[in-house]
């Protein structure tokens, strides 16, 4: 059974930290690529990050580029989003979502993606 569980989030203070931890089971995991997006309530969702199979290359959205990073350990089946200087626009619910890389375009499209998590929620405010 194919599963990507997130956890981590919390409610945090603008300017404090999170980390997010997406698990993966079910499938071969090195084969993936994995991608972070979030969803804000009445906004679409949108990719935040992304990390190639062997944590080589990664992307981020503009919005999050120098304040959030992305890692993964192949070992442990997890890949990772540390969320640092957080502001109020960060809260939304995070999902992770697994891709085979079998398509030509940009990380952000969804319709690359198999697999699908859960979501947790992130909220930041004061």
């Amino acid at each position: 059974q194919v599963q990507l569980v997130e956890s981590g989030g919390a409610l945090v203070q603008p300017g404090g930290s999170l980390r997010l931890s997406c698990a993966a089971s079910g499938f071969t995991f090195d084969y993936y690529a994995i991608g972070w997006f979030r969803q804000a309530p009445g906004k679409e969702r949108e990719g935040v990050s992304y990390i190639m199979k062997t944590g080589s290359t990664t992307y981020y959205a503009d919005s999050v580029k120098g304040r959030f990073i992305i890692s993964r350990d192949n070992a442990k089946k997890t890949v990772y989003l540390q969320m640092n200087s957080l502001k109020p626009e960060d809260t939304a619910v995070y999902y992770c979502a697994a891709d085979p890389v079998r398509r030509y375009g940009t990380w952000y499209d969804e319709d690359r993606y198999a697999y699908w998590g859960q979501g947790t929620q992130v909220t930041v405010s004061s």
